[in-house]
């Protein structure tokens, strides 16, 4: 039987492996979650090619970056959508055997039946923990900015309201207010905007980037980001 309501405090002491995107969520649940237990690393699944994060687009430069600003080792492989959990099944494993029981993830909306995730972590022997599970999505995003966490919009779907023009916008409470006003989910919870992190009391030192020329495919704008140095 699924423990659900081990659900938003499944890190309590334990050593966990963290999903991570390099969005707002993904990093709230982190941060989160390393005031209770250990992080033994980030989980970030690439595009078949390697050069994109399969979730936010972001090249390997600015997902090491972060990885590093956080002190977080990466446990990451290339897939297609079709090889996809088999690969993150053998991500969870390989975190498993460096003493990681638990998966960290950043979800809010997860239904209890059919949870991918808590399908997954049974196979690999890990458990589940999502600290932002059923959590108020202006409450969510409101935490992340206050804790000064500093967030940047890089893909937008024009269909759900989003313009080019939120491409680059840092996420502050003026903006999440316009959102609001505009009829969006302030955490973009419905596929409306992802977000990269390049500041925040989880990371060492901010990441450094430059915006590129703004690309589109379909009812989707992205904001391209090239890391400017390395801190090394």
């Amino acid at each position: 039987m699924t423990e659900t309501t081990n659900w938003k405090n499944g890190a309590y002491g334990s050593k966990f492996i963290a999903s991570y995107s390099g969005g707002k969520d993904s990093t709230l649940a982190l941060y989160q979650s390393m005031k209770v237990g250990e992080a033994v690393g980030l989980i970030i699944m690439m595009e078949e090619e390697g050069q994109r994060s399969r979730s936010h687009g972001m090249p390997p430069e600015i997902i090491r970056a972060q990885a590093e600003a956080i002190g977080l080792p990466i446990y990451s492989a290339a897939a297609s959508w079709a090889d996809y959990e088999a690969e993150f099944i053998t991500l969870l494993k390989q975190a498993n055997e460096q003493g990681a029981d638990v998966l960290v993830t950043g979800d809010l909306d997860m239904p209890i039946d059919n949870c991918w995730h808590d399908k997954v972590t049974q196979i690999a022997g890990l458990k589940l923990a999502m600290p932002l599970w059923e959590m108020d999505h202006y409450e969510a995003v409101t935490e992340f900015i206050d804790l000064g966490f500093q967030s940047i919009v890089v893909t937008v779907n024009l269909s759900l309201g989003m313009r080019e023009e939120d491409l680059g916008q840092l996420l502050t409470h003026d903006y999440i207010q316009q959102l609001i006003a505009r009829g969006i989910d302030p955490c973009g919870e419905g596929g409306e905007f992802h977000t990269t992190v390049v500041d925040g009391p989880l990371f060492k030192q901010p990441i450094p980037v430059l915006k590129g020329a703004i690309l589109r495919n379909g009812n989707y704008a992205f904001l391209p980001l090239e890391l400017l140095s390395q801190s090394h």
